[in-house]
């Protein structure tokens, strides 16, 4: 997959600007959250031979970018895919929305659908005509296992988001997918995912 190309990928560099400046317009936890994401994702693209690890890492720095509209639940989504879309960057685009569906269903988000009905119905469709690639899948996963503080056991931040937000019948299959998602990584890592991520331990049994 390094070889396929994604379109215009902004650097690190570029990223960390967007990311700097939509904290300065809604600073929060989110911010710190996103960072890891993207180092985590680096992490596990470095030891996996098809994917870029740069790409990775700019994709997880902006995959909630669309906060920086304000605080706002799943409508952040749809805010970044068109801001980044507007930009030419497709695939960090593309990850704004895909990054919420390890299971590919609209209704195990958590949180509301608080846009309008045409924005619901372009993610719904978007969601349904996608096949999921590995980029898509890092950040699904990644998303799951870093807290503001770092990364941790997968566990750990599961209960967190679902203790935030509540449980809908969606859960287990979600769940389910994504830790189908980690056997996909460690089967091409040869190792568990967790060897890459500095921090696991301590932020995991942090008290």
């Amino acid at each position: 997959m390094k070889n396929v190309d994604f379109g215009k990928i902004p650097t690190e560099k570029e990223a960390m600007v967007l990311l700097e400046e939509a904290n300065k317009l809604n600073p929060g936890p989110w911010f710190e959250h996103s960072i890891n994401v993207g180092k985590a994702a680096k992490a596990i693209a470095k030891s996996c031979e098809n994917l870029d690890e740069e790409v990775a890492l700019v994709c997880g720095l902006l995959h909630d970018i669309g906060r920086r509209y304000g605080v706002t639940s799943m409508r952040h989504s749809i805010d970044g895919y068109k801001f980044l879309k507007e930009k030419g960057y497709e695939l960090p685009a593309r990850i704004c929305i895909t990054h919420s569906f390890p299971y590919q269903d609209m209704r195990s988000v958590f949180g509301e659908w608080d846009c309008s009905n045409e924005e619901y119905e372009f993610v719904k469709d978007y969601v349904e005509k996608q096949e999921f690639h590995d980029y898509d899948k890092l950040i699904q996963f990644c998303d799951a296992l870093a807290l503001p503080d770092g990364c941790c056991l997968m566990e750990k931040r599961l209960i967190d988001v679902a203790l935030r937000h509540g449980l809908n019948d969606y859960i287990i299959p979600k769940w389910k997918a994504i830790f189908s998602i980690k056997d996909h990584f460690e089967n091409l890592m040869g190792k568990s995912v967790y060897s890459v991520l500095p921090g696991v331990v301590e932020n995991t049994f942090k008290f």
